[in-house]
């Protein structure tokens, strides 16, 4: 084996033995270096690389716990009967978007039923600072007290022109682990589509939260 892949198996056995060791009980990163047997300083560069692609996260108090890429792994036959829903009270496209590293990947998507609409395959990847989804994922949307008192942020031609779109959180244990998405062009959606859209994004997170929580 060469050294190049000697090195990397080296990385990926330690980052499992990390998630092993938190899928039994969260832990702070020195308890997490004694219990895997690693230095302090290599733990915590493991623990940052793994909390930024969603391995990990890391509460109040400095533990890490499993992260919403586990959470998200169940979550796509749960979101497209609700995304269907979605759309059939919208009239417009749903999708359910979900991190990945500095990008949002849409994960589950149903197309609304006009000539005219939003069309995004599951597998499509973008930015995180575009669209409405974006912006809760990146974390704009719970440092804006607004959009946290409204439950919706909403987008106008920011990605793409003449494309709007609304989306809502989708929590678990407290953290933003996917996005509910509700897209379509500006001649139907109008200049502030948030009011008449938000509360039925908002609606569909909710159903799909409540069911990860009960699976």
């Amino acid at each position: 084996m060469a050294d190049e892949q000697r090195k990397t198996v080296g990385v990926l056995s330690r980052a499992f033995a990390i998630i092993d060791a938190v899928e039994l009980r969260p832990m702070i990163t020195s308890e997490l270096a004694r219990t895997v047997g690693l230095s302090k300083s290599t733990t915590q560069r493991l623990v940052a690389e793994l909390a930024h692609y969603g391995y990990l996260r890391r509460d109040a108090e400095g533990r890490y716990w499993l992260g919403y890429r586990f959470t998200a792994a169940g979550m796509t036959d749960i979101a497209v009967p609700v995304l269907r829903e979605l759309s059939e009270g919208t009239g417009e496209s749903s999708q359910l978007w979900v991190r990945r590293g500095d990008l949002r990947l849409c994960a589950a998507s149903v197309e609304s039923s006009n000539e005219l609409r939003a069309t995004m395959p599951v597998g499509t990847t973008f930015p995180l600072a575009e669209g409405s989804s974006g912006h809760v994922l990146a974390g704009d949307f719970d440092n804006d007290p607004a959009a946290r008192r409204r439950g919706w942020w909403q987008t106008l031609s920011e990605r793409v022109p003449g494309l709007g779109s609304v989306s809502a959180p989708v929590r678990v244990h407290g953290e933003i682990v996917a996005s509910v998405c509700v897209s379509g062009p500006l001649h139907r959606l109008g200049d502030d589509p948030g009011p008449r859209l938000g509360p039925s994004a908002i609606d569909a997170a909710h159903r799909i939260e409540k069911s990860l929580l009960d699976s």
